[in-house]
C-alpha cells in the first residue's frame, strides 16, 4: 500500500477494511432549507420566463375552454329536460334541437381548441425540461473537473454518481409532468370556482365548506413526505455508492471472503431505501382516496342544496348537473395538487443536492499569469515544500530539492513517506500549504493546469483505461497522433504482438472495467501512452509493477531510452530497479533524510543502505 492511502484517503478510512471499501457512513444529506432550494429552480428557469408565461398562456386558455364545457353541457340539458316535460304535460311546446345542435357543435369546439393548447403546452414543457436538466447536466460536468481531487477521495463515487443521475431526473421528471400539472390543476380550480360562483354562490360556499378540511389534510401530508422523500434520496445515494463501490472491489470481496458483509451492508441500504421509499409512496397514494372522500361530501351537499333551489326555481336542472360536475373537476385538480405536491417534496430534496454540490468549493482557478514555453529543459526546483491533505496531519514538513535537466531522479522510502505526493504536487493535483514548486524556473502556480500537465507524462501503479478501442486508449492525451504512431508507441512498449492476437487488434473494446485485458496488459498501454506523448518530464510510479519479469527487462530497456536526456521522477519499492538513477532522494515521515547515488548512498551505510540491504540480504520484499 502507497501513502496515496495514508494520505488523500485518511479521511474515509476505517478500522474495518471491508467497512472503508463500502465507504463508511452515507454523505448525502437530507435537506436543510426548502426556500433555498426553491429559490435556486427558480433562478435556474429565470432564462426561460417566456417559455414558462407560454405554457401559463396555453394552460389558462385550455382550461378556460374545458370548463366553460359543463356550463354548455347543462344548457343542453336544460332544453332537453323542458321539452321532454313539456311534452309529457301536453303544453304544445317541442326540444329546441336546432339550438341543442348549435350548443353541441360550439360545445365540440371547445373541447378541440382546449386539447390543441394543452399538447402545445405539454410540448412547451417537455423541451423546455429537456433543456433545463441538459444545462444542469452540463453545469455539473463542468463542476467535476474543477472540484480538487481530494473532494473525490473523500466521498462515494456512488453517492457522486446519484447526484448526477437520479436527482437530475427527479428535477426533469418535475418540470415535465408534475409542474404542467400545478399549473394546469391551479388554473382549473380558479375556473370552476367563477363558473359555480355564476350558477350559485349559495351552492358554491357549501362546497368551500370542505376546503380547509382539504387544506389540512394536504399540508399535513406534504410536511410528513418532505421527510420522507429527502430520506429515500439520502437512501438512493448510499445504496448506489454502496453498490458502485461492491461491483469495482469485487475479486477483493470475493478473496476475503466478504460477500457475507457486502450483503449485510446492501441489504441494511436496501431496507433503508424500502422503509423510506414505502413511507413517500403512501403519503403520495393515500392523497387520492382522502379527497374522493371530500368529493364525495360535496355531491352531497350539491345533490341536496340543488333540489331545493330547482324546486325553487332559483337554478335549472342542468345548472345542478354543471354543478355536479364542476364539484368533480374542483376535487380533481385538488388531489392532483396533493400528489403533485408530494412529488415536489422529492424534487426539493433531490434539487438542495444538486444545488450542493455545484456550490462545493472549488479548486484554487488558475492564475494565468506565465505563458508556457514552447520547449522546457526539465529544471524542477522544490523550496521548502510544506503539504498535508489536512491542516492537521501535515505530510511533507520541508521539502526542498534541485533537479538538473535531464536528471534521473528516484524517491524511495518506506509507506507513508510521501513520495507519491511529492509527484502528485508537481502536477498540482493538489495545492501547497507554502513554498514552491518551480519548473525551468517558472512558479507551476502561475502556469495553467493544463498547459503544466502538458509537459508531464505519468505511469502510476494504478492503471487508468477506459471504454473505447485500445487504439483510442493509446491515443489518450495526445489526440493528433496517427494511427501509424500509435503503432509504433506500441511496438516501443512490447504491446504490438498481443494486441495483434487479441479479437479485433487495435480496434477491440475494452469494457468499462477494462477487464477483457490483464492488469500488465492494461499497464502495457499506460506505457504506450506515454512514449506516444512524449513529454518533457518523467513520472513513473512503479510503472512495471504488474509486468513479467521478462517483459519487464525489455520494457526497462525501452523506458532507459525514453529518459535518456530528459528529467525522469521514479518511484519505486523494489530499489534494484533504480541503482541506475542520477539521483536518489531518500523520504521519511515527509522530510529528505538523505540524497546522492546510489554507491554513494551505500558507502555511508544509512537508511538507504539498509533498506536496500533488507530486501536481498533477508530477502524481505517491501509490501507494496
Amino acid at each position: 500500500m502507497s501513502e496515496h492511502e495514508n494520505g488523500q484517503k485518511h479521511e474515509n478510512t476505517n478500522s474495518d477494511g471491508l467497512d472503508a471499501m463500502f465507504g463508511g457512513e452515507a454523505l448525502a444529506q437530507k435537506a436543510k432549507d426548502p426556500k433555498k432550494a426553491v429559490g435556486q429552480l427558480i433562478v435556474l428557469l429565470s432564462p426561460y420566463k417566456f417559455q414558462l408565461f407560454a405554457v401559463l398562456i396555453f394552460a389558462l386558455v385550455s382550461t378556460a375552454f374545458a370548463v366553460i364545457g359543463p356550463r354548455i353541457m347543462g344548457r343542453v340539458t336544460t332544453i332537453l329536460v323542458d321539452g321532454l316535460v313539456a311534452y309529457w304535460f301536453g303544453t304544445g311546446l317541442l326540444t329546441d334541437f336546432r339550438q341543442m345542435g348549435r350548443l353541441t357543435a360550439i360545445l365540440i369546439i371547445l373541447y378541440i381548441v382546449s386539447a390543441l393548447c394543452g399538447f402545445v403546452q405539454e410540448i412547451i414543457m417537455a423541451r423546455l425540461s429537456v433543456k433545463v436538466t441538459y444545462q444542469l447536466r452540463e453545469r455539473i460536468s463542468e463542476k467535476m473537473h474543477r472540484l480538487p481531487i481530494n473532494y473525490y477521495d473523500t466521498r462515494p463515487q456512488g453517492e457522486i454518481l446519484a447526484r448526477v443521475t437520479s436527482d437530475v431526473d427527479m428535477i426533469s421528471q418535475t418540470l415535465s409532468t408534475n409542474l404542467t400539472q400545478l399549473i394546469t390543476s391551479t388554473t382549473t380550480i380558479i375556473g370552476v370556482l367563477i363558473m359555480m360562483f355564476s350558477i350559485s354562490w349559495l351552492m358554491a360556499i357549501s362546497v368551500l365548506v370542505v376546503i380547509p378540511l382539504s387544506m389540512m389534510i394536504m399540508m399535513a401530508v406534504l410536511k410528513r413526505s418532505y421527510v420522507y422523500f429527502g430520506q429515500q434520496q439520502e437512501a438512493i445515494g448510499k445504496i448506489s455508492g454502496i453498490v458502485e463501490e461492491t461491483y469495482g472491489g469485487h475479486n477483493i470481496v470475493c478473496a476475503y471472503n466478504g460477500e457475507t458483509d457486502a450483503e449485510q451492508k446492501f441489504n441494511e441500504a436496501n431496507e433503508q431505501v424500502r422503509g423510506s421509499a414505502w413511507k413517500a409512496q403512501f403519503m403520495t397514494n393515500i392523497v387520492m382516496p382522502i379527497f374522493d372522500f371530500v368529493g364525495n361530501l360535496g355531491y352531497v351537499l350539491v345533490c341536496v342544496l340543488g333540489g331545493f333551489l330547482v324546486v325553487q326555481r332559483v337554478i335549472t336542472i342542468g345548472d345542478v348537473q354543471a354543478f355536479i360536475q364542476y364539484v368533480q373537476t374542483f376535487t380533481q385538480p385538488l388531489a392532483e395538487i396533493g400528489a403533485a405536491g408530494n412529488m415536489l417534496q422529492g424534487t426539493i430534496a433531490a434539487s438542495e443536492r444538486v444545488f450542493e454540490f455545484l456550490e462545493e468549493e472549488e479548486e484554487v482557478q488558475d492564475t494565468g499569469q506565465a505563458q508556457p514555453k514552447e520547449t522546457y529543459e526539465g529544471r524542477v526546483s522544490f523550496q521548502n515544500v510544506r503539504f498535508g491533505y489536512s491542516p492537521d496531519k501535515i505530510i511533507l514538513n520541508d521539502f526542498t530539492a534541485e533537479i538538473e535537466p535531464g536528471q534521473t531522479v528516484a524517491i524511495v522510502g518506506p509507506t507513508g513517506a510521501g513520495k507519491t505526493t511529492v509527484v502528485k504536487l508537481l502536477m498540482r493535483f493538489y495545492e501547497l500549504n507554502s513554498g514552491k514548486i518551480l519548473v525551468d524556473g517558472i512558479d507551476s502556480t502561475k502556469l495553467s493546469r493544463a498547459d503544466l500537465r502538458d509537459i508531464f507524462g505519468m505511469v502510476l501503479q494504478d492503471t487508468w483505461i477506459y471504454n473505447d478501442t485500445i487504439m483510442e486508449n493509446i491515443r489518450y492525451g495526445s489526440p493528433g497522433a496517427t494511427d501509424e504512431d500509435v503503432i509504433a508507441a506500441a511496438k516501443a512498449a512490447h504491446c504490438h504482438k498481443f494486441i495483434k492476437t487479441l479479437p479485433g487488434g487495435y480496434n477491440m473494446i475494452l469494457n468499462e472495467e477494462a477487464s477483457n485485458i490483464s492488469q500488465g496488459q492494461k499497464q502495457l498501454f499506460t506505457i504506450a501512452r506515454v512514449i506516444l506523448k512524449n513529454p518533457a518530464i518523467l513520472i513513473l510510479d512503479e510503472a512495471t509493477s504488474s509486468i513479467d519479469t521478462r517483459t519487464e527487462i525489455l520494457i526497462q530497456k525501452t523506458m532507459r531510452g525514453l529518459m535518456q536526456g530528459r528529467t525522469s521522477f521514479v518511484i519505486a519499492h523494489r530499489l534494484s530497479t533504480i541503482r541506475g538513477a542520477d539521483i536518489i532522494l531518500v523520504m521519511k515521515d515527509g522530510d529528505i533524510i538523505e540524497k546522492g547515488s546510489h554507491a554513494e548512498l551505500l558507502a555511508t551505510g544509512g537508511f538507504y543502505a539498509d533498506l536496500y540491504n533488507s530486501q536481498f540480504s533477508e530477502g524481505v520484499v517491501e509490501e507494496n
